[in-house]
């Protein structure tokens, strides 16, 4: 396990005033769904049923992805890492209300959360610890100067690397064309990833397990979200 990194942050982490019940919620219940400081060697132990595997997205937004993922894959363990309260707020809201698909209602017990910049989560996690890893729509710093504020980068791709299992999925998805080639041109080119796509449609359509996030509800307009797959060698 890598040390970890200074990181500066960029970006929100806090938008409109949580409302009482809500802040009371996030108050009581991130404490007993954060990561602790001192990860097991085996991420699995994490939880609160058995799990075979652990996924983690980064930037989760409200949630609402890493929520479907939850529900629908209820022998995974999820990792949700994001700054921004808002969005904490909301995933918690969502895995403490009761699910019912089964004949009882229980909250979500296959999440975790690491609620700041996942730039200081990654060097915490063990090797090859992670099965399947998200990036969905992350902020493409659009601005020349900024680009170094970017998310995927060869740093991060080094510990993308280390952290996946062999054979694990990296998917990323971006309606922003130049952060898209950004990351094609750095991902293709790192020795620990293969782009899996063999036609168009494998990057222009959503997968088919997963769902239209927030962000691509309200704030795409005309603009054709590409989804990427990699696979770790």
């Amino acid at each position: 396990m890598s040390q970890g990194p200074d990181v500066r942050f960029y970006g929100r982490r806090k938008g409109h005033e949580l409302k009482p019940a809500r802040q009371r919620l996030v108050t009581e219940a991130l404490p007993f769904l954060r990561l602790p400081e001192a990860l097991p060697s085996d991420l699995r132990t994490l939880f609160a049923r058995p799990v075979r595997d652990v996924w983690l997205e980064i930037g989760f937004g409200a949630g609402e992805h890493l929520i479907h993922q939850a529900r629908a894959h209820l022998d995974i363990g999820f990792i949700g890492a994001e700054p921004y309260i808002n969005g904490i707020g909301a995933l918690i809201a969502a895995v403490t209300a009761p699910l019912n698909g089964e004949g009882n209602a229980r909250g979500i017990e296959t999440v975790r959360i690491h609620d700041d910049d996942a730039r200081t989560l990654l060097p915490r996690l063990p090797d090859a610890s992670i099965g399947r890893l998200f990036v969905l729509f992350p902020d493409p710093w659009h601005k020349a100067r900024h680009n170094k504020r970017r998310l995927i980068s060869a740093e991060t791709l080094d510990e993308f690397a280390r952290i996946l299992a062999p054979g694990a999925e990296f998917r990323f998805a971006s309606d922003d064309d130049g952060y898209v080639r950004w990351t094609l041109a750095r991902v293709t080119r790192h020795p620990a990833f293969v782009w899996t796509a063999k036609g168009p449609s494998d990057w222009r359509n959503r997968w088919e397990d997963a769902i239209a996030t927030r962000y691509e509800v309200k704030n795409i307009t005309g603009r054709k979200p590409a989804y990427l797959t990699f696979r770790r060698l």
